[in-house]
């Protein structure tokens, strides 16, 4: 209405006469198919630049791959030792996950593009003419390059915005997946003495003015507060879209913060996580094999040769991880197997 009424009087003023708001300006637009319509080519801008960013961070853990496809290091299960793995297997399974946040916000770009804009009020056009709602989406595809279609149920895009829903989701479960990645490298990064020490992640500022030479992994952390607000922002984006009563849903003001705010945080986390964390990184081989060798890891391998019971015999009999193992190869080689 404000836009309507600043126009309004711009084209009075060079006109020379009156130019009414309404029936001069606004002729059959209403806030209830314009809003959605413009929440939704929004998205799809925003779509289009995260997918774009997971794309580049899924080719950054996929190097890493490769670089570190030949560091054994220790497996963990419910943050006890299990079998050995290679540090590249573990940044392989971290762009797996990525690749799959991409593909499914990538094609989630086809549910935004059917519009409601020309539906007026409750999506049956009342007021508009109907060769305005052709004429408007084929300047809008132009204007955005976005292929936008009219809606076949425009009071059905008017009143429901589970397609918000969605989207939102499908942040959601990127977000999960940027969760567990960053707190992986920052348990592989915690020490360097006390803790895992295996990767050593970009020193970016003096972590403490108690404790001197400590430096912080605040890149995962800020990638984790960035992907927990996401998560807080699905919950609003499931609660206003579920009070749409009736013809029109009036909370979308907050669906559009909330969505547009999650697009915008894991964009920019996704390309500050590659840029400061993933490229910057390094392997410490030497940790990873230390830690490998003091543990029973390689245990499981002999299970099979042995028998389960057997290889548990041993471990409880006490002395340490290379004794075991020791004694354990020396079983296997007795049995001849």
């Amino acid at each position: 209405m404000n836009v309507n009424e600043v126009l309004a009087a711009m084209a009075s003023e060079q006109l020379g006469r009156p130019v009414h708001p309404i029936d001069d300006v606004n002729r059959g637009q209403s806030t209830n198919d314009v809003y959605p319509t413009a929440l939704r080519i929004a998205a799809i801008r925003c779509i289009r630049e995260l997918s774009d960013e997971c794309a580049r961070l899924q080719e950054s853990l996929q190097r890493r791959e490769n670089e570190f496809a030949s560091v054994e290091k220790l497996g963990r299960t419910e943050m006890m030792d299990a079998v050995p793995v290679t540090l590249g297997e573990e940044f392989g399974a971290m762009a797996q996950a990525i690749a799959r946040d991409r593909w499914r916000i990538y094609k989630v770009e086809e549910r935004l593009r059917q519009v409601n804009i020309g539906g007026t009020a409750v999506g049956l056009s009342d007021t508009a003419d109907r060769r305005y709602r052709f004429r408007i989406i084929e300047v809008l595809r132009k204007q955005t390059g976005i292929g936008l279609a009219a809606a076949e149920y425009p009071m059905d895009v008017t009143q429901n915005n589970d397609v918000f829903v969605e989207v939102s989701g499908l942040l959601k479960a990127l977000a999960v997946n940027l969760l567990k990645l960053s707190n992986d490298l920052r348990l592989m990064n915690s020490g360097p003495y006390g803790g895992f020490g295996e990767i050593h992640l970009q020193p970016l500022q003096k972590g403490s003015s108690i404790m001197p030479g400590k430096v912080n992994p605040v890149i995962p952390e800020m990638t984790m507060q960035c992907a927990m607000r996401v998560i807080a922002d699905d919950t609003a984006v499931t609660l206003a879209a579920s009070r749409g009563e009736f013809e029109l849903n009036a909370f979308l003001p907050l669906v559009a913060d909330a969505l547009l705010e999650s697009l915008h945080l894991l964009t920019r986390a996704c390309a500050i996580l590659r840029e400061k964390c993933v490229d910057t990184l390094r392997a410490d081989e030497d940790r990873c094999r230390a830690t490998l060798d003091h543990s029973l890891a390689r245990a499981t391998s002999l299970a099979p040769a042995l028998g389960y019971d057997t290889v548990t015999d041993v471990i409880r009999q006490g002395g340490t991880p290379e004794e075991i193992i020791a004694r354990l190869e020396a079983l296997k080689q007795a049995r001849g197997r």
